[in-house]
């Protein structure tokens, strides 16, 4: 079976990335010939224009097309096969996330609860962010249109988490074309010897944060900081992506007891987190389609406080694996009780990497190869 594999050449560690590199060379090793795809030219638009420029950009793939149009069948992710839909070869379109979620969940500033909304003020002051909202969501609207047009003319697609394929279904897609395939972390994430539980436990924040207000809120960073100042004699750590660097220099120097690993490479983040085994993993998202941070965290024995986002709600167990919190209040009960109660502490560090072993790649690449068959059997 022969796919042709397009998305976006730029990395800049995201989760879309890493899962897109991570399919790919599991699906070679299974036999599966892919190519990477990669569109080249761009349009320089204003910035109220800028989702009109991320759609186009894939247009000019079609100078390719011949060569794509050798394989059985196209993937991309969300609206990048957008080209190819007038084309009688079948397309996959895989929905790690929607645009559509991004707008539903992203407060104003003004809008967010006491306590969190404080620090968006302290960080424009402190010259941290340049302004408390995004000046438009027109680019991401547009950019939510059109995958919604994407999915309903797919041939396939696949939703990461339960919720996204409600998201899905939300925009009228057929839940027959619809494969819930959660995604799975590298294969470097296991295997190591395990660390005894650490006796004195960290708070630890996992994953990206992102640059500007819109990311910032969508990752709920103000959440993070509130929980960090409400535990500000243990030490905490935060492991994360962002470019943003006055937004770097604000945290190295205004939270206590901190410290700051910044752009890290992946593969190296294990082994800042290996000797962590038994803290509290806190995940502060407004929106997650999957949240990989999620099981890499619960793969060193990190157990996860998280909001219902992404997978979450699927795989979190109160008690035995983590906690899910609806409030700001309810997660800093529940990180007093971890960080107090050792048994529990105990059971929930080895419930979370029981877990995890539920993403290994090996997983992820048997459906994909199940979905690809289907399609193919179909389009013959």
């Amino acid at each position: 079976m022969k796919v042709a594999f397009i998305h976006n050449e730029k990395k800049i560690g995201t989760g879309a990335n890493y899962i897109n590199d991570l399919m790919s060379s599991k699906l070679k090793e299974d036999g599966v010939i892919m190519k990477n795809f990669y569109p080249r030219a761009s349009l320089d638009t204003p910035n109220h224009l800028s989702g009109l420029k991320n759609i186009l950009f894939f247009f000019s793939l079609l100078e390719k097309r011949n060569d794509i149009f050798k394989y059985d069948m196209i993937q991309g992710t969300t609206y990048t096969p957008l080209p190819f839909l007038a084309y009688p070869i079948p397309v996959i379109s895989h929905f790690g996330s929607t645009n559509r979620g991004f707008l539903q969940a992203t407060p104003r500033a003004g809008m967010i609860e006491k306590g969190p909304k404080e620090v968006w003020y302290e960080l424009r002051k402190a010259g941290a962010i340049k302004e408390l909202n995004l000046k438009t969501r027109r680019p991401l609207r547009d950019i939510a249109e059109i995958e919604e047009y994407v999915a309903r003319r797919a041939d396939a697609v696949i939703a990461t988490s339960k919720k996204v394929k409600q998201e899905l279904q939300e925009m009228g897609v057929d839940e027959e074309k619809i494969h819930l395939i959660h995604n799975a972390i590298e294969d470097y994430w296991f295997g190591s010897d395990k660390y005894p539980i650490i006796e004195e436990p960290r708070i630890v924040f996992l994953g990206r944060i992102g640059a500007g207000a819109f990311d910032l809120k969508l990752k709920g960073f103000d959440r993070l900081i509130h929980l960090f100042d409400s535990f500000t004699d243990t030490k905490k750590i935060t492991v994360c992506m962002t470019t943003n660097k006055p937004l770097m220099s604000w945290m190295l120097n205004s939270i206590p007891n901190h410290a700051l690993f910044a752009n890290i490479k992946k593969d190296k983040i294990p082994a800042i987190l290996q000797p962590l085994r038994g803290s509290v993993l806190f995940i502060s998202s407004r929106y997650e389609g999957f949240s990989l941070s999620l099981i890499e965290g619960m793969s060193q024995g990190l157990i996860p406080i998280m909001y219902d986002v992404g997978v979450a709600a699927e795989i979190i167990v109160n008690g035995k694996n983590g906690f899910l919190v609806s409030s700001q209040k309810e997660a800093i009960e529940k990180a007093k009780l971890l960080l107090t109660n050792k048994t529990l502490r105990k059971k929930c560090t080895e419930g979370a990497e029981k877990t995890a072993e539920l993403f290994r790649s090996d997983v992820i690449t048997k459906k994909l190869i199940a979905v690809y068959e289907k399609i193919h059997q179909e389009n013959q």
